[in-house]
């Protein structure tokens, strides 16, 4: 399992819970995961989110490992130039 650390206002899609579990192990299975078991962090995940996996932010890359303690953080999507 791995820890999601949710970011801001995502907590609220999730009852107030500002971390939660999913099985994981690539970035795509944890959104995935998230959506099944968060139904109301379906929205926000279909408009895109980042993830920060150990410091580092991912959009899209989709196979991206997660590792059982990565630290990880859901984040509304970054967007900037």
């Amino acid at each position: 399992m791995v820890k999601v650390l949710l970011w801001g206002s995502l907590a609220d899609l999730t009852g107030g819970a500002r971390e939660v579990e999913v099985e994981a192990d690539t970035l795509r299975a944890l959104l995935d995961g998230l959506a099944r078991d968060h139904p109301g962090l379906r929205s926000e995940l279909a408009r895109g989110v980042s993830v920060s996996i150990d410091g580092r932010i991912y959009n899209d890359s989709w196979f991206t490992p997660i590792g059982p303690e990565s630290e990880v953080v859901l984040l509304k999507r970054l967007q900037g130039g």
